[in-house]
């Protein structure tokens, strides 16, 4: 597991505190019929992945407990199914109101998922903040700094089982190269861009595609496109 020093881990959960005050700020903002809509999340919509959000702080014994109050939870066989499934239930059971107040509860908070490091919950809120904003044509800028954090914990645990949960998208024969920060990883034909977008990528998210230049770029879209 990533040992963070402590002005690292400061430096994390200050971002994390950052994106869940704007995410929550955002969410104020929606409409009802626009907590339906569907997220960049396959099969998610936009209150799914924010019922999510609330649930970033789970012990073991927190996920038990969910479990055991909610049964039907035992019939999710993998973790996507697991992740899916209890957004879902979450998203039925809490209110509006109660969604976004869980997320600004979270501020201030040092606690993170079993299994998993800051850097984790990191890049969840910045990409699931994302995954609402986007398909509502709405702006909510990562910071690029913070993004830069998490692309790089991505792109080094881009073949473990923290991966495992995204869908891949094929880069490792591709240079990353940000625009905006001084962040490049990688080698081959170059994929340019923000590096939101290009975190975006590397969780496996083509929505900011278009906002990326280069050979590899432009090989990844005739890729991606043969694969629709």
């Amino acid at each position: 597991m990533t040992m963070l020093t402590s002005a690292e881990a400061d430096a994390v959960w200050s971002a994390i505190d950052d994106q869940r005050a704007r995410t929550a700020d955002l969410l104020e903002e929606l409409a009802d019929d626009q907590w339906g809509q569907g997220s960049l999340c396959e099969g998610w919509t936009v209150r799914d992945v924010a019922a999510h959000l609330t649930m970033q702080q789970q012990s073991i014994r927190d996920a038990v407990a969910f479990v055991l109050r909610n049964p039907r939870m035992l019939r999710s066989v993998t973790l996507n199914a697991t992740i899916h499934d209890s957004a879902v239930l979450q998203a039925q059971l809490l209110p509006t109101a109660e969604i976004i107040a869980r997320i600004r509860a979270g501020i201030g908070s040092r606690r993170h998922n079993a299994f998993v490091t800051p850097l984790e919950t990191l890049t969840d809120i910045l990409v699931h903040s994302q995954d609402i904003a986007i398909p509502l044509g709405l702006e909510l800028p990562m910071r690029a700094t913070a993004a830069a954090v998490a692309a790089t914990r991505r792109w080094d645990t881009r073949h473990t089982w923290l991966a495992g949960v995204n869908r891949r998208i094929p880069i490792d024969d591709s240079r990353l190269t940000a625009t905006d920060t001084d962040w490049t990883r990688g080698h081959g034909p170059e994929i340019a861009g923000p590096i939101g977008a290009l975190l975006l990528l590397l969780t496996g998210r083509d929505a900011a595609l278009d906002h990326l230049t280069g050979d590899g770029a432009d090989a990844l879209r005739s890729t991606l496109s043969r694969s629709v």
